[in-house]
């Protein structure tokens, strides 16, 4: 049996606990590894380290070690810098080794590297074939020599989306461009279904995510500001990070000003734990992920997805081929445009019902089994 071992943030939580979105990822490509019967078969196993959340996800063994504090945020920018001149990111390094160590006790394996830019260079002498798994565009601070060394030694680059390919090709050397793969994210349509026929006064909007001006949650509470009727209502779930008993951030503080310029209700819901979203998605009548940053692909969108929720969404990134033609799409930092076709969903429930039977296909056909079905074609050819 082949071995696949992840290797996600150290400090990361491999635990429904958490809303992180890399911990997800790996959880639902390790649940669909496990339910695959086809040959050849991959073992599923995590790095994690020893003091993080709990219970955690049992779709992949975990394999623990001690965690270390993470690098500063001046610390990042030092090495950043020093990169630009041949230098080594050695505060990045020192936050890895951990996991470094522990892989040096592993027989051979194919090890993915979630969002870890440094780990190849650091695994170069080791006898694992390494997978760099791109979530975010992981070569934006980099030269083309140094994404060269880094990654010299890569199997290949898999990326989350063909935009983020495409964004990554524009900075990688001409010969690591032939290693880019993409592998899109799925959605578990087991957990996110959606609810029997529940009669509402109000059409629910809802926001899920966390709290930062890269989300346009700001644009979303514009858009209320214009809408003037006493059958819509906006529910925004989220905190600034996983702690929903955290301060508000000054972002945070932000939204509840411009709430109270809206002419619908706000209510505003703090982070919640994987386990209770689902439920709280089923409450919705509508999602709205009104991103304004090159989003290389929502989770959330192909959540509401399988939850049979019509979705409005930027067009940006990697968002529109999450939702295909099963959603809504406008321009991003548009309030006016989102705002009208809020009210046209509100006004239309027949076109409400289309969109979330659309939705609902789109999200069966881009499950975690297809997502896994892409991956394991590229492990093949390892």
């Amino acid at each position: 049996m082949n071995r696949v071992i992840h290797a996600i943030t150290p400090g990361d939580h491999y635990s429904p606990r958490t809303g992180s979105a890399i911990p997800t990822v790996v959880h639902g490509i390790a649940k669909a590894a496990a339910q695959d019967a086809s040959q050849p078969s991959y073992q599923q196993f995590v790095l994690v380290a020893r003091d993080t959340f709990r219970p955690r996800y049992d779709s992949a063994t975990s394999i623990e070690f001690e965690d270390v504090a993470a690098p500063s945020r001046s610390a990042r920018v030092i090495e950043a810098g020093l990169a630009v001149f041949g230098g080594h990111r050695t505060a990045s390094a020192r936050y890895w080794q951990p996991e470094v160590d522990v892989l040096a006790n592993e027989e051979p394996a194919i090890v993915i590297a979630h969002n870890a830019p440094v780990l190849p260079w650091m695994l170069r002498s080791s006898p694992h074939r390494v997978v760099l798994y791109a979530h975010n565009d992981l070569v934006r601070t980099m030269t083309r020599y140094e994404a060269s060394r880094a990654f010299d030694n890569v199997a290949a680059i898999v990326c989350v989306s063909e935009s983020l390919a495409g964004q990554m090709s524009r900075r990688l050397p001409r010969s690591l461009v032939g290693r880019l793969r993409v592998v899109e994210n799925g959605v578990d349509c087991e957990q996110f279904s959606p609810r029997g026929h529940v009669s509402t006064s109000a059409v629910r909007v809802m926001f899920v995510g966390r709290m930062i001006p890269e989300k346009g949650v700001d644009v979303l509470l514009q858009a209320a500001a214009v809408l003037s009727r006493d059958d819509v209502e906006l529910v925004i779930v989220g905190s600034h990070g996983f702690d929903r008993d955290a301060e508000l951030s000054p972002y945070e503080q932000e939204l509840r000003e411009l709430a109270k310029r809206s002419r619908v209700p706000v209510q505003f819901l703090p982070f919640v734990a994987r386990e209770e979203l689902p439920g709280l998605l089923q409450s919705a009548d509508i999602v709205v992920v009104p991103s304004r940053w090159q989003e290389p692909s929502a989770l959330t969108a192909g959540e509401a997805l399988a939850t049979g929720l019509p979705v409005i969404a930027s067009r940006i990134g990697g968002i529109p081929s999450v939702i295909g033609t099963a959603g809504v799409l406008v321009q991003p930092d548009d309030p006016a445009a989102l705002a009208r076709e809020i009210e046209r969903l509100a006004d239309d429930p027949l076109a409400r019902a289309e969109l979330a039977a659309a939705a609902r296909r789109r999200a069966r056909e881009h499950d975690w089994s297809w997502t896994w079905s892409t991956l394991k074609t590229v492990l093949a050819e390892l």
